[in-house]
């Protein structure tokens, strides 16, 4: 790309009410296209935004590229839309509060095919610009900046830099598995024309782990490469605790299998393993454990499945509402219909009643004298409780996939349409 680089200066007014889902410009020739849209959120940054705004020109200059610096004003009460403005850049005005509120309204105004991101507090060296826009020719779709290693002296506290971001970046791969080394960085590029499949919607600092979790999914192509932290220029706007839970929170919802399936299935496990080791009376740790342990038993196999189904039921809406897409639940849903929940479920239930029946037998046998079946009763109490929920559990699926498109249908269906059809 090797475009004469142009200047704009103009005032926008735009809010995050316009998505990102606009398809890039087809309208400009290709000698008057923008090849490069740097964007940079700003609130309350007169210290240095006329330099980003100077320093990200440079970068566009230095290749002779025809781009544009796009400054988005959250609500500045220090002038710094004014001074960006006077320094060249185009200055769109987002009232909503919020890092993603903010790059959503610039992602909006931005007519470049690259878009690069960078904060207004020069913690980044706008020089490495063409280093990502490098990256996007080679064929990425989302380019990172990894600052791990080159965090200057001062510039990133003991808390994020060896507790909070490494912690949240391994949440991250291990979810979705993206291999991003440093997920916070507020330094990234991305093709413009790959913003309406990552239909990006939070409006907080979440948004940065929102794009990532977004390309994974898409399956888009990833690039890292190192840059330098420096230490920051004004009051930082973040807060630990609050954005980093935020961040955490933001994993967890768009993650079905560990927020529910992982947990709910390891509780039902254990309980089982529970309820098995005080029926068979197995001595663990010298002595053999008994009613109160085949309770707890119990309690963590009701609760675990019903965690699972609340995952299956999360799978279920994510797929059939939010167009997610998952292989695990993918392969389910092929497998399994409404019918063989509901069988499930009701042998769970019979077989409760089977147990119940024969405590009875018992206890009639025995001349209606005390009952001696605690454990038994417990275990067939559970049974019941856990046929219920199953079988209900599966109707609800089957009322969630009333809302599934013919195209997801068929996609599913292939190679096994038969086994799709289920009763609704």
């Amino acid at each position: 790309m090797r475009f004469e680089s142009t200047s704009r200066t103009r005032l926008v007014s735009l809010s995050t009410v316009e998505q990102t889902r606009r398809p890039p410009a087809a309208d400009a020739g290709p000698d008057e296209s923008i090849s490069v849209s740097i964007v940079i959120p700003c609130l309350n940054e007169a210290s240095s935004i006329e330099r980003c705004v100077a320093r990200a020109r440079e970068a566009l200059d230095s290749q002779g590229w025809r781009g544009e610096v796009i400054v988005i004003d959250n609500g500045s009460e220090d002038g710094s839309a004014e001074l960006a403005k006077r320094a060249g850049a185009v200055v769109v005005h987002e009232p909503r509060r919020g890092y993603g509120s903010a790059y959503l309204a610039g992602f909006a105004a931005a007519t470049g095919e690259y878009i690069v991101m960078a904060d207004a507090d020069l913690t980044y060296d706008f020089g490495d610009i063409p280093r990502f826009v490098e990256e996007l020719d080679r064929g990425a779709d989302l380019v990172m900046g990894d600052r791990m290693k080159g965090i200057q002296p001062g510039a990133m506290s003991w808390l994020h830099r060896y507790v909070g971001n490494p912690v949240l970046s391994r949440t991250l791969n291990l979810f979705f598995r993206t291999g991003v080394h440093d997920a916070h960085c507020g330094m990234r590029a991305v093709r413009r024309a790959v913003l309406p499949r990552l239909d990006l919607r939070t409006t907080g600092m979440e948004f940065a782990s929102e794009m990532i979790v977004r390309a994974g999914k898409e399956r888009l192509e990833i690039a890292e490469i190192p840059i330098a932290y420096h230490p920051r220029q004004g009051e930082s706007k973040l807060s630990s605790f609050r954005d980093g839970w935020r961040h955490l929170r933001f994993l967890l919802v768009h993650s079905p299998n560990w927020l529910f399936i992982v947990p709910g299935a390891v509780m039902a496990l254990l309980g089982a393993l529970i309820a098995l080791t005080v029926l068979l009376q197995i001595e663990i740790l010298g002595r053999e454990w008994d009613l109160h342990s085949m309770v707890a038993g119990a309690l963590l196999m009701i609760v675990g499945t019903q965690t699972v189904a609340l995952g299956l039921c999360a799978h279920a809406y994510g797929t059939y509402f939010m167009g997610e897409r998952d292989a695990w639940f993918d392969r389910m849903r092929a497998r399994f219909r409404l019918e063989h929940g509901l069988l499930a479920g009701a042998l769970l239930i019979l077989t409760g009643l089977v147990l119940i029946g024969v405590i009875a037998g018992v206890w009639v046998d025995r001349g209606f004298g005390a009952l001696s079946e605690e454990r038994l009763a417990v275990l067939a109490a559970a049974l019941v409780i856990i046929g219920v929920q199953v079988f209900f559990s599966s109707f609800l699926l089957s009322i969630l996939g009333l809302r599934r498109s013919p195209s997801a249908l068929t996609e599913a269906a292939q190679p096994e349409s038969r086994k799709l059809e289920s009763i609704e």
